[in-house]
């Protein structure tokens, strides 16, 4: 079995599921690497023995991930002339903005490659690690330019089933039938009450005016006999 030349290092096992991505990365790759946790805080002593013997159990990279006030990467760095790729991780109040902050601000002399927040730093510290080895494998150097058009391809793949997707949602569109309008609804004419009409008083000395009678006619009984005349 193939001797790791990457290591992959992280503060504690809640970080696993992130710095499985890396691992991931270098499988793809065929790059053989170790893991471990090691805590710049809790555990001292062993970061500082991993880091000063790293380079003569033939390590070539090491891969650092840590949450909160992240101080593993450097640490490990202080250690070793071997290039040292930290990840940030968001397992903070913070966000991860702690992390990535005592990640990256390293002071002059003391190199670490921040990768950035989270799986996506964790996936391209694997990548980075690998690039870095390529400058040496003629392998690795292959691997990497097939997974470049692989993503290539995966991209434009993405972009035609969006084209294909978008065309036949205008077509859908333009086939639909139109929606006949609905004739608009004629309001009804609103009834204005006119006030009662008030009689004009009559003048003094003015005959008074007489009211209309209407005639009354007396309906006959059904069945009554004719009226007869005087006899003769």
């Amino acid at each position: 079995m193939a001797k790791p030349v990457v290591g992959i290092l992280m503060g504690s096992d809640s970080d696993l599921p992130v710095m499985q991505e890396a691992g991931a990365m270098l499988q793809e790759f065929g790059i053989e690497y170790e893991m471990t946790i090691a805590s710049a805080h809790r555990t001292p002593k062993k970061v500082l023995e991993y880091s000063s013997s790293a380079e003569k159990r033939g390590l070539k990279v090491i891969i650092a991930g840590a949450g909160w006030a992240a101080h593993l990467a450097g640490v490990v760095a202080s250690q070793t002339t071997l290039p040292v790729i930290g990840v940030p991780i968001d397992s903070s109040a913070l966000k991860g903005i702690d992390a990535l902050l005592s990640t990256v601000q390293m002071p002059g002399g003391v190199p670490v490659a921040t990768m950035s927040l989270g799986k996506a730093g964790a996936k391209n510290a694997g990548i980075f690690a690998a690039q870095i080895l390529a400058a040496m494998d003629v392998k690795i150097a292959n691997r990497l330019k097939v997974y470049k058009v692989e993503m290539e391809r995966e991209v434009e793949e993405k972009a035609k089933r969006l084209v294909t997707i978008t065309s036949m949602a205008a077509t859908a569109k333009v086939s639909a039938p139109a929606k006949a309008s609905t004739p608009a609804r004629v309001a009804a004419p609103v009834k204005v009450a006119v006030p009662a009409r008030e009689e004009e008083p009559a003048a003094e000395g003015a005959p008074a005016k007489k009211k209309s009678r209407r005639r009354r006619w007396k309906k006959k009984p059904s069945g009554a006999a004719p009226a007869q005349g005087p006899a003769a």
